[in-house]
């Protein structure tokens, strides 16, 4: 891949920066330094190698759902902004 001054310019229109001549071949010579980088890994022989899927053999241990403690619809309505009798207000977000 070409690092070129239009890369840059596209790069920068696609992540809303705007930066001087000095600063884009800095970052010109940093990406070339980063793709040099990733381009070692194509020297490493990976044959037999499985595909790393996940970072670590643990599995999720989940625990089921259990009622503990319920709020009457008192205390529930007892701090909100705004009520009207049993429900909550909250500002119209659909309008027909």
């Amino acid at each position: 891949m070409e690092v070129n001054n239009k890369l840059i310019q596209d790069i920068a229109k696609l992540s809303k920066l705007k930066f001087e001549d000095s600063a884009a071949n800095k970052m010109k010579e940093d990406l070339n330094k980063i793709l040099a980088f990733v381009d070692k890994l194509n020297e490493i022989d990976t044959e037999g190698v499985a595909p790393l899927i996940y970072m670590s053999k643990e599995v999720n241990v989940l625990r089921a759902d259990e009622i503990t403690e319920e709020t009457s619809q008192k205390d529930a309505l007892k701090n909100a902004p705004q009520k009207d009798s049993d429900y909550f207000k909250v500002p119209t977000v659909l309008k027909k």
